[in-house]
Order: C-alpha cells, then sequence, then structure tokens
C-alpha cells in the first residue's frame, strides 16, 4: 500500500516539478558523458597528457556533485514545505510519523531513479557527442560506437546517490522534529512576509548600487591578490544584501503610495515581485553568484577556444625543429634517427648568434606593455640592477641578446614559404612575434646595432675594420617559432659579415618533411637527446638545457623538441581538458539556477490562479492576462540575470584585456563576454519559455 502511494505521489510530482526533472535528468547524462572519460577516454593512447583530462573531469564532477545535492535539498525541502498539509492530514488519519517520512523518501528515490535512468540514456549519445567534439578539436576523424563501461555507470550511479543521501538525511531529521500543528501551519509560514524595519533595509539598495559602481571603477587597479580576495568577498555579500534593499525599497514605495504603482497592474506586479524577492532573498543571491560563476566559466573557456583556432597553429610553423645549447652540436645522430622515421625534404642546421650585450632585452622589458614599469627607475629610465637580475634567474629572455645571419633567416623563410628579405650591408631587420608587432615599431631609435665596414685609417697607415651603426630595415612578424628557439620574442637580423664579430650562441635543427610526423617522434627524440646528454629522463634535460621562452607567460609552449604534427594535437587535448569541463560547469550552473527559478514560479501557479481569475472577474481581457503573466516572469528572470552580467562582464572584462594582451589573439577583449552571454539567454529563453507556457496552462484552469 505504502509503495502504490509513493508511486501515486511520485508521478504527481513528476507531472507539477517536471522542469527539476528534466534538469535532475539533464545532470545525471552530463555526470555519464563526462565520467566515461575517466573510463572510455578514445584518446588515451596517443598523448601522455590524458591525466589532465581525467583530473580536471574529476574536479568538475565533484563541483558538480556539491552544486547537484544543494538542488535536491532545495527541491526537496521546497516539495516538502509545499505539501505540508498532505503529510498533516496523513498523520491525522493515523499513519506514524516514521511512516510518513519513508513514504516521501521512497517518492523522491523513486523519482530520482527515473531521472538517473533517462539520464544514462541520454548520457550515452551524450558521450557520443562528447568523444567527436574531443576528436574535431583534434583534426581527428571519430568513428561513433557505442558502448556501455561498467566503471561509467558505477561512478555515474554513486555520484547521484551521494547527492540523493545527503539532501534526504536532512529531510528525515526534520520529519522526525516535526508534529501536526508544525506541518499544518509550514505552507502559511512560508507564505508569511515580515515587514519590519524596512525604511532601514531599503538603505542597502543604494549602498549595493555604490558598492558595484565602486568595484566597476576601481577591481581592475587592485594589485595585491588579498586586496581582491576582501573586495570579492564584499561583492558577495553586496549581492545578498541587494535583495533585502530591493524588496523593502518596493515595500516603501507601496506604502507611500507612489504614482507609478496606479499605472495599469503596477500594483499587483510590484506586490508580486517585492513578496517573492522577501521569501526568496537568500535563495536569489545564491543563483545570482552561480549564474556569474556560470557566465564566468563559459567566458574563460571561448578564451581558450579562441586562442586554439587562432593562434595554436602559428605557434609551431616548423614541421621539426631541434634545440641544442652546444654551437659546436651538428646534429648527426638526431639527423640520421629522423631520415629512419621520415622523408626529409630540407634539413637546415643553423645557429642563433650572441654579441655579449642585452640593450635588446633591456629595451624589451621596459617597452612592452607585459612588463609595465617594472624594470624602469622612478624617472623612466631602464633599472639596470633589477634586468640583470631578471636575465640571470628567469627563464623568458636569454641573458644575452639574439642574432641570426641574413643567409640562415631566408633558408628558413623559404622553407615556411614566406619570401625571402634583403638587407644591405648597412642595415638589420626585426623578427618579432605576430602579436608584439605594434609594441615595437619604435625600437629602431634606441638600438644601436653594430656592423663591420672597412675603411681607411686616419693614420692613412692601409684599411682596417671598424664598427658602424646599422639602421632598421624593416620589421617582420610571420610566424617564426621564438618561444626559446628563434629567439625569445624577437631576433635580430644582420648582414653575414656582421656575425664576425660575434660568436655562436646556441645551434637549432629545422626539418621540413614529406606527409605527417609518426605519432610518438617527440617522445622517441626526447627519449634519444636525454640519454645521450647523460641526463636520466627528458625533463631533465628540458631543464638544464633551454633557455628562455619569451613574455607568452599566459601561454607557454616552449619545447626543446618541437614536432608540430605532435604538439598541436597535444596542446588541443590539453586546451579540451580545459574548456569542455568549463562549460559543463557553466552549463549545469546555469540549469540548476534557472530550473530553482522555474520551480518557484510554476509551484505558486496554484495559489496565482485565485488572484488572475479574480482580475478576469474586474475586467481584464486575456491579452492583458497573458501580458502580465509576462511582465511577472520577466521581472521575476531578469533580475538575477541582469545582476550577474553586471558582475561577470566587468571581471570578464578585465580577464578578457589581460587575455588579449598576452596571447595576442585577434579579437576585442569583450568578446569572450559577449559570445558567452548569447549563449547564455540561449538557455534561459529556453527555460522561460517552458515556464512560461506551463503558467499560463496551469492559470487556465481557474473556474
Amino acid at each position: 500500500m505504502l509503495f502504490k502511494l509513493a508511486i501515486r505521489n511520485m508521478k504527481r510530482c513528476a507531472r507539477d516539478y517536471l522542469v527539476y526533472l528534466i534538469t535532475i535528468t539533464l545532470i545525471s547524462a552530463l555526470l555519464y558523458a563526462f565520467n566515461s572519460l575517466l573510463f572510455q577516454n578514445d584518446l588515451k593512447k596517443y598523448w601522455d597528457t590524458e591525466d589532465m583530462m581525467e583530473m580536471m573531469v574529476f574536479l568538475a564532477t565533484i563541483l558538480i556533485m556539491f552544486i547537484t545535492a544543494w538542488l535536491i535539498s532545495y527541491m526537496v525541502r521546497f516539495m516538502m514545505a509545499k505539501r505540508s498539509k498532505e503529510f498533516g492530514t496523513y498523520l491525522l488519519l493515523g499513519m506514524k510519523k516514521s511512516a510518513v517520512s519513508i513514504l516521501y523518501l521512497l517518492e523522491n528515490i523513486l523519482l530520482g531513479v527515473i531521472a538517473l535512468f533517462f539520464g544514462i540514456l541520454l548520457g550515452t549519445l551524450l558521450q557520443q557527442v562528447l568523444m567527436a567534439i574531443l576528436f574535431s578539436l583534434l583534426n581527428m576523424t571519430y568513428r561513433l560506437h557505442l558502448y556501455f563501461h561498467p566503471g561509467t555507470f558505477l561512478m555515474t550511479a554513486f555520484c547521484f546517490s551521494i547527492c540523493y543521501l545527503l539532501s534526504l538525511s536532512r529531510c528525515r531529521k526534520k520529519f522526525r522534529k516535526m508534529n501536526i500543528h508544525d506541518l499544518m501551519e509550514a505552507e502559511r509560514k512560508n507564505e508569511e512576509i515580515a515587514e519590519k524595519h524596512e525604511p532601514a533595509k531599503k538603505l542597502l539598495l543604494p549602498l549595493s548600487i555604490l558598492f558595484l559602481l565602486f568595484f566597476w571603477l576601481i577591481f581592475g587597479s587592485l594589485q595585491s591578490s588579498g586586496g581582491v580576495a576582501l573586495f570579492l568577498i564584499g561583492l558577495v555579500l553586496t549581492i545578498y544584501l541587494f535583495y533585502t534593499g530591493l524588496s523593502a525599497y518596493i515595500i516603501c514605495y507601496i506604502r507611500k503610495g507612489g504614482k507609478f504603482i496606479y499605472r495599469g497592474q503596477n500594483l499587483f506586479l510590484m506586490r508580486q515581485f517585492s513578496s517573492k524577492i522577501r521569501t526568496m532573498q537568500f535563495t536569489l543571491g545564491t543563483l545570482t553568484v552561480l549564474l556569474t560563476l556560470a557566465l564566468m566559466g563559459s567566458s574563460i573557456a571561448l578564451m581558450f577556444s579562441t586562442w586554439q583556432n587562432t593562434l595554436l597553429h602559428h605557434k609551431f610553423p616548423f614541421d621539426i625543429l631541434l634545440y641544442s645549447p652546444d654551437p659546436a652540436d651538428t646534429f648527426e645522430e638526431e639527423i640520421e634517427f629522423l631520415k629512419n622515421r621520415v622523408t626529409p625534404l630540407d634539413i637546415i642546421p643553423y645557429h642563433i648568434y650572441t654579441d655579449g650585450d642585452n640593450q635588446v632585452n633591456t629595451w624589451m622589458l621596459t617597452h612592452l606593455s607585459a612588463w609595465g614599469t617594472m624594470y624602469q627607475t622612478p624617472d623612466g629610465r631602464p633599472d639596470m640592477t633589477e634586468i640583470e637580475y631578471f636575465l640571470e634567474n628567469n627563464n623568458v629572455y636569454c641573458p644575452f641578446d639574439t642574432y641570426m645571419g641574413l643567409s640562415d633567416y631566408n633558408r628558413l623563410r623559404g622553407m615556411l614559404g614566406y619570401e625571402k628579405i634583403t638587407l644591405e650591408s648597412t642595415e638589420y631587420a626585426v623578427q618579432i612575434k605576430p602579436r608584439l608587432e605594434q609594441e615595437v615599431q619604435a625600437i629602431g631609435d634606441d638600438l644601436k646595432i653594430c656592423g663591420i665596414s672597412s675603411a681607411p685609417s686616419s693614420s692613412g697607415e692601409g684599411a682596417r675594420t671598424e664598427p658602424l651603426l646599422l639602421s632598421l630595415s624593416g620589421i617582420y612578424a610571420d610566424p617564426f617559432s621564438q618561444d626559446g628557439h628563434n629567439g625569445c620574442d624577437y631576433l635580430i637580423i644582420v648582414p653575414d659579415e656582421t656575425l664576425s664579430r660575434m660568436q655562436p650562441y646556441h645551434s637549432e635543427l629545422a626539418i621540413d618533411i614529406d606527409g605527417t610526423a609518426p605519432p610518438n617522434l617527440r617522445n622517441e627524440l626526447n627519449a634519444l637527446r636525454s640519454e645521450n646528454a647523460g641526463y636520466t629522463s627528458p625533463d631533465d634535460f628540458f631543464a638544464q638545457s633551454f633557455r628562455g621562452h619569451g613574455s607568452d607567460i599566459m601561454m607557454n609552449t616552449s619545447s626543446v623538441n618541437e614536432v608540430k604534427d605532435n604538439l598541436l594535437p597535444a596542446l588541443s587535448y590539453m586546451m579540451a581538458s580545459l574548456m569542455i569541463p568549463l562549460f559543463y560547469i557553466g552549463l549545469v550552473f546555469l540549469c540548476v539556477a534557472v530550473t530553482v527559478l522555474s520551480v518557484q514560479q510554476l509551484s505558486d501557479s496554484a495559489s496565482y490562479r485565485f488572484r488572475y481569475d479574480v482580475l478576469s472577474k474586474l475586467g481584464l481581457k486575456e491579452s492583458e492576462l497573458r501580458g502580465l503573466i509576462f511582465k511577472q516572469l520577466t521581472a521575476y528572470y531578469l533580475c538575477p540575470a541582469l545582476f550577474s552580467i553586471i558582475i561577470s562582464g566587468k571581471l570578464m572584462l578585465f580577464a578578457g584585456n589581460r587575455f588579449v594582451t598576452a596571447t595576442g589573439v585577434p579579437v576585442s577583449s569583450g568578446f569572450f563576454f559577449l559570445k558567452s552571454a548569447v549563449l547564455f539567454f540561449g538557455v534561459y529563453l529556453i527555460y522561460f519559455a517552458v515556464t512560461y507556457v506551463s503558467f499560463q496552462r496551469n492559470i487556465r484552469g481557474r473556474t
């Protein structure tokens, strides 16, 4: 009998709270799809970076479990409050409190089992979509194949069960403490609005707005991490206090009899809106935080996606590029090894040179926006003490300036398909990363690059070699592998004869191959070269031999042995390890927030039915009632959405500006947030439309 009653009640809950059931099903489907990456990841066999994907998915799953547990706990308590009279009636009819508790727990367990069942079915399809997306990001072909792994199912069921058990255990404790009187009065207490100290509380609204303005004005100028942390704590508190102030302000305005309330149905709308905010002020604050995190997560994911789609392929223009700190290295063994593994079309060994000076490094550290004024004295001159310490102790720039001869430079440009350049004996050129091209336009005004010239001596004793200052011929920003190989950010290109006054700095080997490189070629090269150099691991060889990676601190892709066909998929996979979990978290947070908003409105539709029936009898037409419902839901939905956009917008515009500056992606700093907001409102509008249609259907049930 108890089981039949639980099934009947479960069906009614599934109908009344369909949005909640759909969201829980979707979350379980996403859990299943992403958990499959831990057990069914077909990409594990290709790269050593799969641990990062597993770690990110695991961390995301833990975070999703917390928010899912909060949603289930909220809905369980919410449905319990709404059905308190029903449970009180059961007790009056003679049911024991333990039986009522078991009945309610059984209903929710059945609801969870249904959501999990359909979620796994949907998750199986989503898993195929997820793998297809991953393979497409890596320019690989994925063939759809359904495969069930017990580990994926057990992991999903475990996570889902933990969320439900934690929520239902709290509910059972609450049942034990309640009596018939508490149950019969619970719904009415939930609807009561304690309007106390409203004039004082309404001051929280302007104070919150002032803090938000203050937040917009100074957040970007905060320097210390402690200051940023305190400011963000204050921002979270402001979010919660804002709703208290907004509700109190509307109530005071209604009491005062403001003119606006007598226009149309404004009094009805404002009263409903203020009462809903008052009863849900803490929940609305939490939902605003969730929506803010959802927008930020998707915006950050779009940052990585944009960098991957626009700039990643620029990082490795050469098919194979090897570095050696030994200027005498001829790469004979490596060349012989590679000839057995690939088909070389062109092989170019060459040197990077230095003149033992650091004037170019100094110019970069004092003129690039990435460094600001860190390496300048108060009067704007280079702080040589700080610069020399930085160059010696940080792997950003080489300790001395880096040069390349014109002939080597043109051979490499020819390998990459670029036009060759010409230099007079009195000229030099600058090869720079594309993202820094605009920042170095004035570099020729300050550099004093010395060449070699033959001029008669003043004593008339014949010819002798004297230094000659070279002039800047041009700046070239073609992708040229400048993360430590061909310089760090820059190379100074000089006529070959000028190299006679310099010494080789390190050796490089560039190879153009026919077709694609084998999947594990880079790992084989790492093992071969580290073993020959006497190191126990490739990581030790890399740490000891490679120096300098340039100013790309946010997206550093430096590597001793560059094999484009190996590194591009590996880095794409690494980017996917960050992007996909962030989209995953953002989507779940968004769905959870909008579900709570929808369920709150739909559950109140029964009480609104009487109010709208009264308005209909007072003369409101059907179209006016639909418009009134639309306005009521719009105000309710837009309040947390707009608030979250204001907060996340500032944070992401700041982060986007830093990201564009640091990476050089060819988009504006607001692109990421704007695109994320469009996706955000797409999902938001779907939930709004479903709620609007369901609300109207419930209201039409009036007599």
